[in-house]
């Protein structure tokens, strides 16, 4: 089964908010979304190139941290 795409326009910010589970993958590829004020205005492509971070590597994780909630 095909996970759906994160939306292009969340924040990431928003999604840890939804999705408490995504917290543990920011952490996980040392991204320093977490509490960080840029959060609230960075989408996903934008925080992995500050990152520079395969973008759909970190989509595909946060994708099933997001699924395993919805479970």
């Amino acid at each position: 089964m095909k996970l759906p795409a994160i939306d292009p326009d969340i924040t990431v910010d928003e999604m840890m908010r939804r999705w408490p589970a995504t917290i543990r993958v920011f952490i996980r590829y040392n991204m320093l979304c977490v509490g960080c004020p840029i959060g609230d205005f960075h989408t996903l492509p934008e925080a992995c190139e500050a990152h520079e971070l395969d973008e759909e590597l970190v989509s595909q994780a946060l994708l099933a941290a997001m699924s395993s909630e919805a479970a």
